[in-house]
């Protein structure tokens, strides 16, 4: 037992070291209407055969929906949320496998329609 001299400050002491390091390193995320936006996409792509799974990453500069047809293949698409680009060319990003970027904007319904068929329809 070490025993503190009067006077002297006691530093606190954190009891869960979890919640302290998720304070020091935050992290992009989509919020419930962007997700709510890509899941639309994501299912209407599900229910036609195209697309069988996903995944979401949250990293400390960007967010990414990975989109597969396959769970054992590199991502068809992704869908990123940068904030650091959304003064300039839009937040919101869909790349392809290859890593083109097939569309950019500040609108993710409006960058979305570039991999969402649903909207084109087949002239006769």
């Amino acid at each position: 037992m070490i025993a503190l001299a009067r006077g002297t400050p006691q530093a606190p002491v954190p009891t869960d070291f979890r919640q302290t390091a998720a304070r020091e390193t935050p992290y992009v995320a989509f919020d419930r209407h962007e997700l709510s936006e890509i899941l639309k996409v994501y299912g209407r792509m599900v229910a036609v055969g195209e697309w069988r799974d996903y995944a979401i990453d949250h990293l400390p500069d960007r967010a990414v929906f990975s989109i597969f047809r396959r769970s054992s293949e590199v991502p068809l698409y992704r869908v990123e949320k940068n904030p650091k680009l959304a003064r300039r060319q839009g937040a919101y990003s869909v790349i392809a496998q290859t890593g083109m970027i097939l569309k950019r904007g500040g609108e993710l319904a409006r960058v979305l329609r570039v991999i969402d068929k649903s909207w084109l329809s087949v002239a006769e």
